[in-house]
């Protein structure tokens, strides 16, 4: 893996402290357009066999850009799980509530997240994605979530084509209604991890946690010691933001191969 593919400090930082990561490869000219049109083409939803059906998917799953991300979070042993799902969205159809996938049992710890690929430009009037950013620590039962409406610091995920949002798997979401006259397509991946770190799998400057912590420019914070501290994208409580910084703190040793 080239170490230009790789992310840098900050933004591993950044993930852990959002839960998300965009990435936008420099896909084959007409590679995102073919993919779209063998998708609105499709009679029936083929499951974990959408790779089958459209085989070009793989070249978006290989392209550097995204493996290098992927090495960069989970090792680059990382395993792309068997299930995978294409979520359509008709035009006219509702909005989706907020959830979080999988069991009400969270891994505070980083050894799974979603890789979510966009074939076309997605617009706000299109039914987007949208994610709560910081949520993914925070275990909340479907049928609570499903009584709110917007949230502070959410944000919609409208993306160009040939996008791909990493998500942790726990980050609060759902969608938008789809008031276009057009499909909004996804295809949504599963990876995880298979071994554990020994030492950090992106490109990482050891004096990057040693930076003194900037009380001036919490907001604006750039480097990987300020993000980690200080970084709060929904504006939660004091109290909140000291357990969110430590579990932060515990993910980071984590990967850095620190062992508890």
């Amino acid at each position: 893996m080239s170490e230009q593919y790789l992310l840098n400090d900050a933004e591993v930082a950044r993930f852990l402290v959002t839960g998300y990561h965009l990435v936008e490869p420099e896909l084959p000219t007409g590679l995102n357009e073919n993919i779209a049109a063998q998708l609105d083409a499709l009679a029936t939803n083929p499951g974990d066999a959408i790779t089958e059906a459209v085989p070009e998917l793989s070249q978006v799953l290989e392209h550097p850009t995204v493996t290098g991300a992927l090495s960069s979070l989970l090792g680059p042993d990382y395993e792309v799980q068997p299930h995978r799902h294409w979520h359509c969205k008709q035009p006219d159809s509702p909005h989706m509530n907020w959830h979080q996938d999988g069991l009400n049992n969270r891994d505070i710890l980083l050894n799974r997240f979603l890789g979510l690929y966009y074939p076309t430009d997605i617009t706000a009037n299109m039914g987007p994605t949208i994610i709560v950013p910081g949520t993914q620590f925070r275990n909340a039962p479907t049928d609570r979530m499903a009584t709110y409406t917007n949230i502070r610091g959410q944000v919609a995920l409208t993306v160009k084509a040939g996008t791909v949002a990493f998500t942790h798997y726990d980050l609060w979401h759902g969608t938008a209604a789809n008031r276009s006259a057009h499909k909004r397509h996804m295809i949504k991946f599963l990876f995880r991890r298979t071994r554990e770190n020994t030492a950090p799998t992106w490109n990482h400057d050891p004096e990057a946690t040693n930076k003194p912590n900037d009380w001036n420019k919490k907001a604006q914070a750039e480097d990987a010691n300020n993000i980690l501290n200080f970084t709060n994208p929904i504006g939660v409580s004091q109290s909140d933001h000291y357990k969110e910084r430590a579990i932060r703190r515990q993910n980071w040793d984590f990967l850095m191969g620190k062992q508890a």
